[in-house]
């Protein structure tokens, strides 16, 4: 996904998202709703012990990539390091949030997330 994402965001981070964002709802409809992110399954999971297993810091670095891919073309497109880096974190809780709320089987959250009110792009 990452390496999707990169090539995704070269075109600009709202044109690169939004491209993100219907990979993803190709992934959920053609599976009819039954695909979600593996990322996620595996970071919502309550570790068995007090230790942070491998497979959540595994998720964690995943997250960051991303997290780090579209802060870094919202920073090359003009955005402030901080505000790069905030509206980069709500964006990809945002993608994953959308993508289990798929499960419905709706891809409505999908294009709600990809297109919000009021937005011209």
């Amino acid at each position: 996904m990452a390496r999707s994402l990169r090539k995704e965001l070269a075109a600009g981070p709202v044109a690169g998202l939004l491209a993100f964002l219907d990979l993803w709802r190709r992934i959920v409809v053609d599976t009819d709703f039954r695909a979600g992110c593996p990322v996620l399954a595996l970071s919502i999971e309550e570790p068995p012990t007090d230790e942070t297993p491998a497979a959540l810091l595994a998720a964690a670095e995943v997250f960051e990539e991303r997290e780090g891919l579209l802060a870094a073309s919202l920073r090359e497109h003009g955005a402030a390091p901080e505000q790069a880096a905030q509206l980069a974190t709500l964006v990809v809780a945002a993608v994953e949030g959308t993508v289990a709320r798929c499960a419905g089987p709706s891809a409505a959250p999908n294009r709600s997330t990809g297109r919000p009110s009021g937005y011209g792009g």
